[in-house]
């Protein structure tokens, strides 16, 4: 199977044109005529990464977060961006990302959430139309049973292996429906509140987002990596569904630039 039938597997399940303006989602480098050996799924692209693609024969690297994203004004290796172009290249990698349009597109990056907390009734709470297919930027849905949020707060820490959790002050009453937006979803507050949301669960919040908020909603801030993490588990579904004879490898390597003390 060529790189090219495998891109087209993934763009099919969250079609390029999902992204978000701003964003540089679909192939980053390398050609997609030649032969797939193997596929390393990641959150994200680095040297260590594309050395573990090497390890395990794979010539195709599919991540979440985009390794190019901002301009390039030349390819020198004087940043690790630059140096994993180069290592992917002398190497014969070809790197695809699936981003923003993962995040919106049904059963992407927020339902993913959703289900790991074995939520039901789970839908977009913001959506769009793109040509025929409905998207949207949040997910909302119900929990199995209503949680006080002492312990929903608890469930968090273990069902993403999170060391804290960040919220406002505690609500007072049982928190069933939970609103959700992986990754950097602060622009979604107010809408997740208009949707009645109990909690709202993303990976980042500003500061000031935190004030006013006081028994509106729970916000839980996760961290970015930690409420993205499985989004390598959905690359590795589409593919096992559509590309079974594709031999696909999780990536053993935590990314996460964020340390905690």
């Amino acid at each position: 199977m060529k790189i090219k039938e495998v891109v087209a597997a993934l763009e099919h399940f969250a079609p390029l044109p999902l992204q978000e303006d701003w964003d540089n989602a679909g192939l980053q480098v390398g050609l997609t005529e030649t032969y797939v050996s193997g596929v390393l799924l990641c959150l994200d692209v680095t040297e260590e990464i594309v050395d573990e693609a090497i390890e395990n024969a794979c010539n195709l690297i599919v991540s979440h977060h985009p390794l190019i994203f901002r301009k390039l004004r030349n390819i020198t290796g004087t940043n690790e961006v630059q140096r994993c172009i180069i290592k992917a290249l002398k190497n014969d990698i070809a790197i695809v990302s699936m981003h923003t349009n993962i995040d919106n597109a049904r059963d992407g990056v927020n339902y993913r959430i959703a289900e790991k907390m074995g939520m039901t009734d789970v839908r977009f709470f913001t959506t769009k139309q793109v040509g025929d297919i409905e998207c949207g930027s949040g997910t909302i849905g119900t929990l199995p049973a209503p949680m006080a949020a002492t312990d929903f707060i608890g469930m968090l820490k273990e069902r993403f292996n999170v060391e804290c959790v960040q919220t406002n002050s505690l609500i007072s009453r049982q928190i069933s429906r939970v609103a959700i937006c992986g990754g950097a979803g602060s622009f979604l507050l107010e809408e997740a509140i208009a949707a009645r949301a109990d909690a709202f669960i993303t990976g980042e919040m500003h500061y000031h987002d935190f004030f006013d908020h006081n028994d509106d909603i729970q916000i839980c801030v996760i961290g970015h990596y930690q409420s993205e993490q499985y989004t390598p588990e959905i690359f590795k579904d589409i593919l096992e569904k559509q590309c079974p004879q594709v031999r696909t490898y999780m990536t053993k390597i935590n990314t996460n630039p964020i340390k905690y003390f």
